[in-house]
C-alpha cells in the first residue's frame, strides 16, 4: 500500500516511514504539517495517510482539521489519526460522514508494530480502527442515548467492539463468547437502533455511527 505520513516529530516520522518500508509498503511522502499533507495526498494519491493532530503552526488541531478536509476532497483515501490526544470536537466531525476508511489510534496505547500495521491496512482497505479510549471519550462528550439506553450491557460491549473495527470472530474472541452469540447480539442491536435490512445501507456502519454520534 502507498502511505503518506504527516508527523511533526522528525524521529517518529522517519521511524514510521522506515518500519512501513521494511514491511514492503511504499511511503512516497513524509511531511511535517497540514498544508504539506494536503499537497502530498493530492500529488501522490496514496491508499492511506497517517496523521498526527498537533502540528505547526499552532500545535493544536491542524492535523485533525487537515484530515477532515481530506475526507471531503479525497474520500477514497483512508485516514488514520495517530496521536497522543483525543480531540472530541473534531474527531466526531471526522467520523460524522462515514466510518469507512477511518482510524483513530493513541500512540501510547499501541502495543506493537504489527497491531499498528494491521490497523493501517484495515483502514486502507475501507475498514475502521478506533481505539476504545477514543470511543469512550466521544461517548462521554455528548449523551442523548434514548435508543442506546435500550441496549443490554453485553449488546453495548458488542457495539463498542464493532466501533473498534473488530469482525464477528474478533468480537467473540475479545468477549470470550461464541460466534453465534455475537450474531444474536448484533441482530438485537440492529433492531433496537431501528436499522432494518437494506440492499444499499451497511447496517454495521450505521450502527457504529449511531453509537459515536450519540
Amino acid at each position: 500500500m502507498r502511505v503518506v505520513i504527516a508527523e511533526d516529530n522528525a524521529i517518529l516520522r522517519d521511524g514510521l516511514a522506515g518500519l512501513l518500508v521494511d514491511r514492503g509498503h511504499d511511503v512516497p511522502a513524509a511531511v511535517a504539517d497540514g498544508d504539506a499533507l494536503r499537497d502530498a495526498v493530492a500529488f501522490h494519491l496514496p491508499d492511506v495517510c497517517v496523521v498526527d493532530i498537533r502540528m505547526p503552526p499552532s500545535y493544536t488541531d491542524e492535523g485533525l482539521r487537515a484530515a477532515i478536509a481530506l475526507r471531503r476532497t479525497h474520500p477514497e483515501v483512508g485516514v488514520l489519526v495517530f496521536s497522543q490526544y483525543v480531540e472530541t470536537r473534531y474527531a466526531a466531525e471526522l467520523l460524522a460522514g462515514s466510518v469507512k476508511g477511518v482510524g483513530y489510534l493513541l500512540k501510547d496505547r499501541v502495543a506493537d508494530v504489527r497491531e499498528f500495521v494491521d490497523a493501517l491496512v484495515r483502514v486502507a482497505g475501507g475498514g475502521t480502527a478506533l481505539d476504545p479510549e477514543v470511543v469512550a471519550q466521544l461517548l462521554g462528550a455528548s449523551r442523548q442515548t434514548d435508543r442506546l439506553a435500550a441496549l443490554t450491557p453485553r449488546e453495548r460491549e458488542v457495539l463498542e467492539r464493532m466501533a473498534e473495527g473488530l469482525s464477528n470472530a474478533g468480537i467473540a474472541a475479545a468477549l470470550v463468547i461464541s460466534d453465534r452469540a455475537v450474531e444474536k447480539h448484533i441482530a438485537n442491536v440492529f433492531t433496537k437502533l431501528d436499522l432494518p435490512q437494506s440492499e444499499t445501507d451497511n447496517r454495521r456502519v450505521l450502527a457504529v455511527l449511531r453509537y459515536l454520534q450519540s
